[in-house]
């Protein structure tokens, strides 16, 4: 099963980074957050991507053309461009296994047009595809979503998760005196985490120059969304403090760090 990642965006929110590199290119730790959502993907077993290229394309096609060089010590011949990888027990296991298209889907592009454009990479005897973002991770089981989508029937599944609210909250008791200042708590309501899986049924829903929250409007007037839910760890990067959020985390406590080294 393929799984389209929408990566073209601009992250205005986010233009301490973006303003000289693609918001999937950010770095958490020493890798970009598109590759801590790929490997998520890749433990489960789906390591089939169809990257939705726009602003900065370019620079997360170079990324993979050269990771092994990035990932290892390496020798180079200038003159006939030859280069022999020397791996040694540092990095011996570093090279991921990933199978990528790359898709040029234009830079102002909106998301619903992005998934309508890499239709044609998706095979017509493909029943599935999943569609995620290239700004969010958590320690979601791939494995178990597919299999819910698949005993629902609906055409479309997102993944509902918890919010964090941007502000520190008040509790307040009835005297109007503050009891509590809670710093960004986690919200009882749930949003679309991304991490979603369709039936290839779902590109009649989606029509051009539109948002995908359009065609989900769409599946949920039929009654064919279906929610499932996540009730752990989930953080997407819109902001420079998210940024900083996932870096420390990723250093004290990589929660979606799903895989092995």
């Amino acid at each position: 099963m393929k799984t389209i990642i929408l990566c073209g965006g601009l992250g205005y929110r986010l233009k301490e980074e973006t303003e000289f590199k693609p918001k999937p290119m950010v770095q958490i730790g020493d890798m970009p957050i598109l590759w801590h959502i790929m490997k998520i993907y890749a433990h489960y077993g789906f390591n089939d991507f169809i990257i939705a290229l726009g602003y900065k394309g370019d620079q997360i096609k170079q990324y993979f053309l050269n990771q092994k060089h990035y990932s290892n010590n390496f020798s180079i011949s200038t003159k006939t461009g030859k280069t022999l990888i020397h791996k040694g027990k540092k990095n011996e296991n570093k090279n991921d296994n990933f199978k990528i298209t790359f898709v040029d889907t234009g830079e102002e592009t909106l998301p619903g047009e992005r998934i309508l454009r890499v239709k044609n990479f998706i095979p017509k005897t493909d029943k599935y595809f999943m569609v995620t973002y290239g700004d969010g991770v958590a320690d979601i089981d791939i494995s178990k979503l597919v299999n819910f989508h698949k005993r629902q029937g609906t055409i479309g599944t997102i993944t509902g998760v918890h919010p964090r609210s941007k502000y520190g909250l008040l509790k307040i008791n009835q005297k109007l005196i503050a009891e509590s200042f809670i710093e960004k708590p986690i919200l009882k309501e749930r949003t679309n985490g991304g991490f979603m899986v369709f039936k290839r049924e779902f590109f009649k829903y989606i029509n051009p120059a539109e948002f995908e929250h359009e065609a989900l409007k769409r599946l949920v007037s039929k009654k064919q969304l279906s929610v499932y839910s996540h009730d752990g760890f989930w953080h997407c990067m819109d902001t420079y403090a998210d940024v900083s959020d996932l870096n420390k985390i990723w250093k004290e406590d990589p929660r979606w760090k799903v895989w092995k080294d």
